[in-house]
């Protein structure tokens, strides 16, 4: 079973144009995302999916210099993007990873990699029940429910947004939810704003200082000792865009 994380990555973001690009503490977003998707253990290959928009021919050395394979496609239909990203890379597994979440767990991904493996689902996440922070969110789904999904999807959130077709039908795919230790649901370690991008600055320029990859653990520990930066962190709906998508819907 060949797993493959797939991280869909775009510069037109609409609340921070070139987010992927910004500096974060010396390297751009993407890379610090990729930094934390490889060191995540069963992770076999790397894809960063984009689109064709000339815009994002600057992702392709950054992908590169992480080791990571690039693939372009539609910028509005990223279902397809994604199941046709799969299918170049030869995904039997495939975890799913935004572009804008340099806080991603590597401890969590291999946990929730670890529960697909058990078998019996084809869809698991920690984001069906949210427990964790915003930004933590990882999901693990077979390429099949993938491929079903690009048959399947009409609606242009489905599209837009990956998995919706899976995780809403629980009565045509097996799903698993994991739950924090205890509900973090409030927190949010995304980059989706300039005040994202702020408390993210803030953050990495503390835990780079620990030499080493660094967990949940690590940054609620920091969290906690440090009011000033914990104040940096803004009061947005979690999943606005997903919302948002499905209202237009």
């Amino acid at each position: 079973m060949r797993t493959v994380a797939i991280i869909q990555a775009r510069t037109g973001s609409t609340r921070l144009p070139g987010k992927v690009l910004a500096d974060l503490c010396g390297r751009p977003l993407l890379c610090r995302v990729l930094e934390r998707v490889a060191a995540c253990p069963g992770i076999e290959a790397m894809v960063v999916a984009t689109t064709t928009l000339p815009g994002d021919e600057a992702l392709a050395p950054l992908a590169r210099q992480a080791g990571a394979d690039l693939f372009r496609g539609s910028a509005d239909d990223v279902l397809e993007r994604y199941a046709l990203a799969a299918r170049e890379a030869r995904a039997d597994v495939v975890v799913r990873i935004t572009a804008d979440d340099p806080f991603k767990d590597p401890g969590v991904m291999a946990a929730l990699l670890d529960d697909f493996a058990s078998g019996g689902a084809d869809y698991v996440s920690n984001t069906i029940t949210p427990s964790y922070p915003e930004g933590l969110d990882t999901e693990v789904f077979s390429r099949e429910a993938l491929e079903r999904a690009h048959r399947e999807a009409r609606k242009p959130f489905e599209r837009e947004h990956v998995t919706p077709h899976i995780w809403m039908r629980p009565q045509d795919f097996r799903l698993r939810n994991l739950l924090a230790p205890r509900d973090l649901s409030g927190l949010r370690l995304t980059v989706d704003t300039p005040a994202d991008l702020a408390l993210a600055r803030a953050l990495y320029a503390e835990l780079l200082r620990l030499g080493r990859t660094f967990f949940l653990d690590d940054v609620l520990a920091l969290l906690e000792s440090r009011p000033d930066i914990l104040a940096l962190m803004p009061d947005v709906p979690r999943n606005l865009g997903l919302t948002l998508s499905m209202e237009k819907s």
